[in-house]
């Protein structure tokens, strides 16, 4: 006889626990990488990054085709390598030859990496910061910052380097419009819900003001360490693992504040 009582069924515990739209984001980034890196043949690869991948100098010959010439002057002035100087004039003569402007790249190279390393790194950031947002925001408005601060990323990076020919590629800009919509409100002492059923406890706190925010200490230092950190990225152009691209500090400011300003619009549109 059997005298183990009976004990109510466990629920399963998930993998993964995040939105279900964050797993799918971060599955989305890491399966592309993967048929890049195993499936692609070479030619297949540069081809979707020439057409994927934002290229500000591809952008400002196509909107003033007279700065064709001082991009080439540019790529001519480069110094390094001297086989890795002859291909990016090579490549700026081809952006110069066919300067087609295409506005999806402004989206686009959000979903491709330069390395393992890079999408992984990305990856994490995503999962820490993306989570909150989705929790409290739903799929669509998670998905709405990352894709406009990807966009103010792109914009500014074109704005700042407009004759680089570059590409610029990896989705840090919506990490880091997804870190700043999370830092107006992840800073909040969390609600005392001790004893009280789910059913009746309170919505969400509001959004801090920013008066509110440059009150809270750990928001201030949070916020100083992430702008510290992608200026010595910007003055020291330290390339990210064992890539040869600097890290994009331009597009990460970018798409920061296009996070911190959006989220309260978008909480509004929620009441």
């Amino acid at each position: 006889m059997d005298a183990s009582p009976d004990l109510p069924p466990q629920n399963r515990v998930p993998i993964f626990n995040m939105p279900g739209v964050v797993t799918a984001s971060i599955g989305v980034l890491v399966g592309i990488h993967a048929l890049r890196e195993f499936v692609l043949p070479d030619t297949w690869d540069i081809a979707a990054l020439i057409d994927l991948a934002l290229i500000p100098g591809r952008w400002s010959v196509a909107v003033d085709p007279a700065r064709a010439e001082e991009l080439l002057r540019a790529a001519t002035a480069l110094a390094g390598d001297p086989d890795v100087v002859e291909a990016r004039q090579a490549f700026a003569r081809y952006v110069v030859a066919d300067p087609a402007a295409m506005p999806w790249t402004f989206a686009t190279y959000a979903l491709l990496h330069g390395s393992w390393m890079h999408v992984i790194f990305n990856t994490v950031w995503l999962a820490a910061f993306g989570s909150p947002v989705a929790r409290r925001y739903g799929a669509w408005r998670y998905g709405l910052i990352a894709l406009v601060g990807a966009v103010a990323g792109g914009i500014l990076h074109v704005l700042l380097d407009p004759l680089s020919t570059a590409p610029l590629i990896g989705v840090s800009a919506g990490v880091s419009a997804l870190m700043a919509a999370a830092a107006r409100f992840v800073f909040q002492p969390p609600p005392v819900y001790a004893g009280v059923p789910p059913w009746q406890r309170p919505a969400a706190p509001p959004l801090q003001t920013i008066p509110e925010l440059m009150r809270n200490r750990t928001a201030v230092v949070f916020l100083v360490i992430w702008l510290v950190t992608n200026f010595l990225f910007g003055v020291i152009a330290l390339p990210l693992g064992a890539e040869a691209t600097s890290v994009a500090w331009d597009a990460h400011l970018g798409g920061f504040v296009a996070g911190f300003f959006l989220l309260p619009l978008l909480d509004r549109a929620r009441r």
